[in-house]
């Protein structure tokens, strides 16, 4: 989840340089009324790519069209990083689709800032300000609505209770240093530890960003990217944290070169059994079983440890969820569309159907899996919160997070230089 640097003059020269046509990217932004049929089309990105959301998503649209007889929903759905890189390009055009995927954050706030967004504010009263707060956060900017979310939700330890019963692991641990045990343990069971979606760089990243939770504290993040400066004790800790745990050599083989949703990827590899844990969001069951088997009832959940002696807690959540923005002078019919998709109804659909954690009220009480259950109780208790690093940061620095963290995890930096690097970037950011 990183972009390069989103300024209207970086964008096209990360576009140049990339090489990066325009192909493809048609009927995006202002091109949204049909001809004297009277049909709007919408035009929607999304990176719904794997089952059952991808049907799911599709049968909303359809749903949506029947109601609204004069309005057509065009879908464009694309994996997480193929998606990141079109929007990249088409920020740098300067037209964006009628409605698109958004995490909020850093990346929204510059194409903001860009003049790119639909201020959503006004155009979505009341009903958007009755969502959950925690879900909207990450999309107010200068307490202005730029984005409705559909999801909300953490990252944290999915696992094989199978496996974990083979290595001996009678609970999931709940400090580092059990953590580290639990991982020995299970190559001493000769079980893969861990999964890991190497060449992606975002899910390796989320290792390093809660080490620095646990070890700075939560607060601790946001204040070193105000001060530009993660050369601090606790941060060079939680890559040497992260360093012991890659001595150990608890991922997969071919890690490095692993995707994360693919048949052979990260998460058909917990799916299919063939390791205990990856750290994910709360999507992994779901695309364990599209990629891979599933686990079934021999799938769990556990929070990231605590790390001794650290500032952080484990009651401190690292996370976010999943939202829609629009561009700016989107239509009506655009704003319609994001009121069918956060009503009641849709929301109950999303939980029963794809197992979301809602962001209406109302429909919490759909929740029947155990683990998206623990899931949400993880958040409702939770004393602290921070947004994915790769979107609540500018993205230049977002993207130097995640390669600087790959680079650790394939042994090319060390914790120091991962620090040094990520804070050179936070100062060259204007």
């Amino acid at each position: 989840m990183g972009d390069p640097a989103l300024s209207r003059r970086g964008f096209l020269a990360a576009s140049a340089a990339a090489g990066m046509g325009m192909t493809a990217l048609t009927a995006c932004g202002g091109d949204s009324n049909g001809g004297s049929s009277g049909t709007t089309t919408i035009e929607w990105w999304n990176i719904s790519t794997t089952e059952p959301s991808k049907t799911v998503w599709a049968a909303l649209a359809r749903k949506f069209e029947a109601q609204n007889p004069k309005v057509k929903v065009k879908i464009v759905q694309m994996e997480n990083d193929a998606y990141k890189s079109k929007m990249t390009a088409l920020t740098a055009s300067g037209k964006l689709p009628d409605i698109f995927h958004t995490w909020g954050g850093g990346v929204l706030k510059q194409q903001v800032d860009a003049g790119l967004v639909e201020n959503l504010t006004d155009r979505t009263k009341p009903w958007g300000d009755a969502l959950l707060p925690v879900a909207r956060e990450p999309y107010l900017i200068d307490e202005q609505a730029y984005g409705i979310p559909f999801d909300i939700g953490m990252i944290g330890f999915w696992y094989n209770k199978a496996l974990f019963e083979k290595a001996g692991i009678a609970e999931p641990p709940t400090t580092w240093d059990s953590f580290l045990d639990a991982v020995r343990k299970l190559k001493t069971a000769k079980v893969t530890p861990l999964a890991l979606a190497g060449k992606e760089k975002w899910p390796g990243m989320y290792y390093w960003a809660y080490l620095a939770m646990r070890t700075a504290g939560a607060e601790a993040l946001q204040k070193a990217y105000d001060d530009k400066d993660f050369t601090g004790a606790p941060f060079v800790e939680a890559g040497e944290h992260l360093e012991e745990l890659v001595g150990l050599q608890p991922f997969q083989k071919g890690h490095l070169g692993a995707a994360y949703s693919t048949p052979t990827g990260q998460a058909a590899t917990v799916g299919n059994g063939k390791a205990a844990m990856e750290l994910m969001g709360q999507w992994a069951p779901t695309v364990q079983a599209d990629a891979g088997k599933g686990l079934g009832k021999d799938l769990g959940f556990f929070p990231f440890p605590a790390v001794e002696g650290g500032k952080g807690t484990i009651t401190e959540v690292f996370g976010g969820g999943g939202g829609h923005a629009l561009r700016r002078g989107a239509p009506q019919e655009a704003v319609d569309f994001l009121k069918f998709f956060a009503s009641e109804a849709t929301d109950l659909e999303l939980v029963k159907k794809t197992g979301v954690l809602p962001v209406v009220p109302a429909a919490e009480s759909a929740i029947a899996d155990p683990n998206i259950k623990a899931v949400q109780a993880q958040l409702k208790a939770a004393t602290g919160f921070q947004l994915y690093l790769d979107q609540a940061y500018a993205p230049a620095v977002g993207q130097e997070v995640n390669d600087s963290v790959a680079a650790l995890i394939a042994g090319s930096k060390s914790p120091g230089q991962v620090a040094q690097s990520i804070t050179k970037t936070a100062k060259e950011e204007q």
